[in-house]
């Protein structure tokens, strides 16, 4: 039975993935970088794997508003299946319904200039705390 301290959630856009990481223990998720999705995009997250100590990966999946199969929940599950060939970790899906939207707000609300990446990186946030509200026990328990 693997200890998992830290597990990390990707936000993954067709030209970005937000990332952020967080530990069980703490359950406090934060934004750590955004990375630009590319032919190198496994290898930037394997060093990111190794870096951060991380036991698990959470990545957003994205539906329709009525909870439909879209174009790009098409396309995550297709970057999930490759990152499951080049990671060597549990990987997780989480619904990330409107965590884009409400990470805008978020930093709309500072009142501060941001960048899109910025986005990315806080949506990856609320993947995370949502996937540790829902799945904490339950990783506690069986992993």
């Amino acid at each position: 039975m693997a200890v998992i301290n830290n597990v990390m959630a990707l936000d993954v856009g067709s030209v970005r993935i937000g990332v952020a990481v967080s530990s069980l223990g703490a359950k406090i998720p934060r934004p750590l970088t955004t990375l630009i999705n590319s032919n190198n995009i496994f290898d930037e997250i394997n060093n990111l794997v190794i870096s951060q100590d991380v036991q698990v990966i959470v990545v957003g999946l994205p539906r329709g508003m009525d909870g439909q199969i879209t174009e790009q929940t098409k396309q995550t599950q297709n970057f999930v299946k490759k990152l499951q060939s080049n990671v060597k970790l549990p990987i997780y899906t989480q619904d990330e319904a409107l965590t884009s939207h409400k990470a805008k707000e978020e930093l709309d609300s500072r009142g501060k200039p941001y960048a899109k990446e910025d986005i990315d990186a806080l949506a990856a946030t609320y993947i995370l705390d949502d996937f540790i509200l829902d799945n904490a026990k339950k990783l506690e328990q069986e992993l």
